[in-house]
């Protein structure tokens, strides 16, 4: 049986209270498992004090500059009954108050006193702030936490609601996803020993990826080791320096990294697992990425906000299976569906089907779209990929982002690939533009590592010898970098209309 994650941390924090939990790469501070403990249980007292509630929702918005006082919140909001909303700091004010107003939160916890200050959320709205500001009525974070340690009685289920989880889509506004307690892991492993290995991360905790590593270094007696900032230069010199075991990278920081002056050099020996997650990444990417670390299991793996990890690469694989996103994860099934909604033939690309064992996900307050999404037990997952015949998932795309230009389908992930092969290409990006007579034409934007004379005419030769020419695209622009959600995948709708350079077409 699983334990749920406020469990995990109790039956750990008593057996091996001095360990490091987690270590903050930025000034060396540790939390270790006692006081991770300890301080979730005063924290969740003090919520209860302030009038918390088993199921009420309160907002998490404290920066990953404090990733302490976030984990320690996280686990006491859990351990008092409530529902933790984590936010995005990097989002506007307006965006934040969006989403604490479809949430209906009771309390907020933040690290910015704006948001304590905003005159748009209701005034009953209990308001916990981290640094001081934020009005007469904020109440200090360090004042929050009862005296009592104790663990507060209240027991928690795998149905319980556990977090409202804001999806960092790449398009339209953000939907809440109802994740429940038994959704939170996808192992029941619980380390009998504590070896206190490093494991380096950079995802900040309110994504879906990081949410997932909260707890997940501490089942493998593993310490977390958290950059607040990733900074490819920082991260391979920590790298180099601290030996971390493990690490879990996200597709654009590989990208940054093998793109790097110092990474032919780097000492990356320490490394013995490295995860890659959140988006599909480049197969010449990864390869170069690989080469750099023969003897480590470089691993893909594919989550969704909408239902968690779904599949990972087993251990010791190498590159039999190279691109791919590995296997269902335990109680995890998986259908490919055509357009009619009906299983395909093993290795034909269709619509992404997850099913499964673990409770079922949907939109908070959003039954219309969550019916449209969840059918008869399968998340459509709006992605597009195959299952070979040993049964390892590929994902080719989002099916919203495939370009159909004169009634020729292109994924733009082949095309992104190609780019990548270039030695000049750092980061690419490719998406459908309109067009009078095609109906979509492909159009690519890239960062360049070294200035060309002609970039689009050298990238349209370079993509001709490797693509059929439907999948070239006619419009390419040279950016200094493209941008990106919190989860570092690409906003291509920003993209789209601000062009400045282009091939002849």
């Amino acid at each position: 049986m699983t334990l749920l994650q406020p469990e995990l941390l109790a039956q750990l924090g008593e057996s091996f209270p001095d360990e490091v939990a987690w270590k903050n790469l930025a000034d060396d501070r540790v939390l270790r498992l006692g006081t991770w403990h300890s301080q979730s249980n005063q924290l969740a007292r003090g919520l209860g004090e302030q009038g918390l509630t088993p199921g009420d929702r309160v907002a998490l918005a404290i920066s990953q500059d404090e990733p302490f006082t976030w984990l320690i919140s996280y686990m006491g909001i859990h351990r008092a009954g409530g529902v933790a909303v984590p936010i995005n700091t990097r989002l506007s004010q307006p965006e934040v108050t969006r989403i604490l107003q479809h949430a209906s939160i009771s309390m907020l916890l933040a690290s910015d006193p704006t948001h304590s200050t905003d005159p748009q959320i209701e005034s009953s709205v209990v308001r916990v702030l981290t640094n001081g500001g934020g009005g007469p009525d904020a109440i200090l974070w360090d004042n929050l936490l009862s005296p009592d340690a104790s663990t507060i009685d209240h027991a928690i289920h795998p149905e319980d609601i556990a977090d409202i989880i804001y999806t960092s889509g790449t398009t339209g506004a953000p939907k809440g996803v109802v994740v429940h307690h038994g959704g939170l892991s996808s192992t029941d492993r619980v380390p009998s020993a504590w070896h206190g290995l490093g494991f380096l991360t950079s995802s900040p905790f309110f994504t879906t990826s990081g949410s997932l590593l909260i707890c997940g270094p501490m089942r493998g007696g593993m310490s977390g080791w958290f950059l607040p900032h990733f900074n490819p230069g920082r991260w391979l010199e920590i790298a180099a320096a601290a030996g971390p075991t493990a690490a879990f990278l996200v597709p654009a920081m590989v990208e940054l990294l093998v793109a790097h002056p110092q990474f032919e050099g780097a000492d990356l020996s320490s490394l013995a697992v490295v995860n890659i997650g959140s988006a599909p990444i480049a197969s010449h990417t990864l390869r170069r990425f690989g080469a750099k670390l023969p003897n480590a299991n470089v691993m893909c793996g594919y989550g969704m906000t909408e239902f968690g990890a779904v599949t990972a690469m087993p251990m010791g694989d190498g590159t039999a299976h190279l691109g791919s996103t590995g296997l269902p994860l335990p109680g995890v099934e998986l259908r490919i569906l055509g357009p009619h909604g009906d299983p395909v033939p093993t290795g034909e690309v269709g619509q992404v089907a997850i099913g499964g064992t673990r409770p079922r996900r949907m939109y908070f307050q959003d039954a219309e779209t969550s019916e449209a999404t969840w059918k008869d037990g399968w998340l459509l997952s709006g992605d597009l990929g195959s299952v070979d015949g040993d049964g390892y998932l590929w994902i080719v795309g989002r099916q919203k982002e495939m370009i159909i230009r004169g009634g020729h389908n292109v994924m733009p992930g082949e095309v992104e690939s190609a780019l990548f092969e270039h030695p000049s290409v750092v980061e690419a990006a490719v998406t459908g533009v309109p067009h009078d007579v095609l109906g979509e034409d492909v159009a690519a934007w890239v960062v360049l590592s070294e200035p060309m004379t002609t970039p689009a005419e050298t990238l349209r030769t370079f993509l001709l010898g490797r693509l059929a020419d439907y999948k070239v695209p006619r419009r390419i622009t040279v950016v200094e970098a493209l941008p990106r959600n919190v989860a570092g995948k690409v906003m291509k709708d920003q993209l789209v209309g601000h062009d400045t350079e282009r091939s002849a077409s």
